[in-house]
């Protein structure tokens, strides 16, 4: 169930509207949409037109993403991401999406590396293996998914949008000695920079996911955490700042399609949203080109490997009744965008 977006999106994007929001961020299943292999769905095709015409209704920008870690079960069978005709079959299905859903703003793919880490390396996600030489394969996959879902998408719709989300993280090297400067070199290299280099070509725009922060000191995550999330994640707003500023040398617009944080008792929520925004205009008047922000996330959601515990949404769900209720951090952010700026909000 999670929180029924899927039955209630008229009202969650009603609530949307009356907090300002002008742009909001939602997936296509792809097992809905092609539940057998090259059967395609009309019913629930029309079911995402209806949402795309309410946020047309609301004048609320959809951004799309078209897959976010979930595979429908017939791919799972073939193998997933590890088999080699799934790019090809990912593109077959994002023409057919982008066919039907009149968007401007697509994303491809949600976050590639974390999925392939967590899917083929540390196994913790489905299908659970621990296989560094599977997890390069797959990530080769999901660039080449990316790069013929682009080409499909831009076919169809020349003037459409296209990039990834994709997340990002602040390696901070302590004190610049050559041994953490050398591995932070590594690390970005590899988690920032390596997928965003491969596709530079086919992407319209960056949607830039920012969460985390590692203090390196002769290893990773040697962090403060003085102000942690629910799930211990250290909060650290100005990591966006210098994320932001790395990003530059791309030369694309930057979307922040995810950031957020787990805090059921709207503790962090609105001082978290303040410094990362105060952090987002720095890096604006360095000459970073960003264009959006979009909060993750609008509902209490399920987090994945962690079920319904985690709480992210500027809206609470109640998980008996299903009732929505505007969190005051929501109250927060509507102000911010009613005032278009942090100076002029009534901060809490």
């Amino acid at each position: 169930m999670a929180c029924d977006h899927y039955n209630r999106f008229r009202e969650d994007f009603r609530i949307a509207k009356e907090l300002k929001h002008n742009a909001t961020r939602f997936s296509v299943e792809w097992s809905r949409v092609e539940p057998e292999e090259g059967e395609f769905n009309e019913r629930e095709l029309d079911h995402y037109k209806e949402i795309i015409s309410t946020l047309r209704e609301l004048s609320i920008e959809p951004f799309v993403t078209l897959w976010h870690f979930t595979l429908p079960l017939w791919l799972v069978d073939k193998g997933g991401w590890e088999h080699k005709d799934a790019p090809e079959l990912f593109a077959r299905y994002a023409r057919k999406v982008a066919s039907c859903l009149d968007v401007s703003f697509w994303l491809t793919l949600n976050e590639p590396e974390v999925y392939s880490g967590n899917a083929y390396l540390v196994g913790i996600w489905p299908p659970q293996k621990e296989n560094p030489l599977v997890c390069f394969s797959v990530l080769k996959n999901l660039i080449e998914a990316h790069l013929a879902a682009y080409k499909v998408i831009k076919e169809i719709k020349p003037g459409a949008k296209v990039g990834i989300a994709k997340s990002n993280v602040y390696f901070e090297a302590l004190g610049n000695t050559p041994v953490n400067l050398a591995l932070k070199y590594v690390a970005d290299k590899w988690w920032n920079f390596y997928f965003l280099d491969k596709i530079n070509d086919c992407q319209d725009f960056i949607g830039l996911n920012f969460y985390f922060h590692y203090l390196i000191n002769y290893g990773f995550n040697k962090n403060d955490n003085r102000i942690l999330s629910d799930m211990s994640w250290e909060l650290y707003p100005e990591g966006i700042y210098h994320t932001l500023i790395d990003l530059k040398c791309y030369g694309k617009p930057i979307y922040i399609t995810e950031n957020g944080l787990a805090d059921a008792d709207d503790e962090h929520r609105a001082w978290f949203i303040f410094e990362v925004l105060r952090n987002v205009h720095k890096a604006i008047t360095q000459g970073a080109d960003i264009r959006g922000y979009l909060h993750w996330s609008l509902l209490d959601n399920f987090e994945w490997n962690h079920g319904f515990w985690p709480r992210f949404g500027l809206l609470e769900i109640d998980r008996q009744t299903l009732e929505r209720r505007i969190r005051p951090s929501a109250r927060f952010l509507a102000d911010v965008i009613a005032q278009n700026g942090i100076s002029g909000a009534s901060f809490f």
